[in-house]
């Protein structure tokens, strides 16, 4: 079962009314057009993600609501869904993914990191600063697509003056990743997705493989 604009139109009704009871009248919509699409698509796409790395393990939806606590003026009932593949439950201990997310703003999908640790950073640097291969292949793929961009905050300061402006790039980044953003509501709601999602995701596997390596690097210490 594929997306449909129900699932988009959910989504903005659910956040809209940021309402327990509204949600239980509704529970039906939500398990049909959010819920099942969802499994269904994750279901699809996991041996593709899996053929990049094969010690992904963990398979994660995101829940319908936030919890309360972290919501900070947020509406408790989301009007986006996400889902991520990685090695295992816990992203804020900087472990790299891919991920998929959709809103009524479009979709958007890659790989990276929700939080590196300054550890893990630090290593990338250094392979980066080392030209290790790692590094070179993942600039390679970069380089040669027009789909993703990198995401994660600049310093304010240049931290590598001396280094050229592909590295620079990478290197006075916070925080480190790929994302791509679409519109394209055809392709959304097609059967289509899940493929073109593994082709895409598939482009870029030397940048996740450079994305791991500096993680091992940083758990083998």
């Amino acid at each position: 079962m594929s997306f449909t604009p129900a699932t988009i139109d959910f989504l903005f009704e659910n956040s809209l009314n940021d309402s327990k009871s509204w949600f239980h009248d509704h529970r039906y919509q939500y398990e049909t057009f959010v819920a099942k699409p969802f499994k269904e698509f994750t279901e699809a796409l996991t041996p593709a993600v899996k053929s990049i790395d094969e010690h992904i393990s963990h398979v994660k939806i995101s829940r319908i609501f936030r919890d309360a606590r972290y919501a900070r003026g947020k509406s408790i009932f989301r009007q986006n869904m996400w889902c991520t593949f990685s090695r295992g439950r816990d992203l804020f201990k900087s472990l790299p993914a891919f991920y998929f997310e959709i809103s009524e703003k479009g979709f958007e999908y890659g790989c990276g990191f929700y939080m590196a640790s300054a550890e893990t950073m630090n290593d990338m640097r250094s392979m980066i600063l080392n030209d290790s291969p790692f590094f070179a292949a993942a600039l390679e793929a970069f380089e040669s697509q027009e789909v993703f961009e990198l995401y994660g905050d600049m310093y304010k300061r240049d931290k590598f003056p001396d280094e050229s402006p592909e590295k620079k790039n990478w290197l006075n980044r916070k925080n480190i990743g790929l994302s791509a953003l679409s519109k394209d509501w055809e392709l959304l709601f097609s059967d289509r997705l899940p493929e073109k999602i593994a082709e895409d995701l598939n482009s870029i596997a030397p940048v996740y493989d450079f994305f791991i390596k500096a993680e091992e690097l940083s758990a083998d210490r």
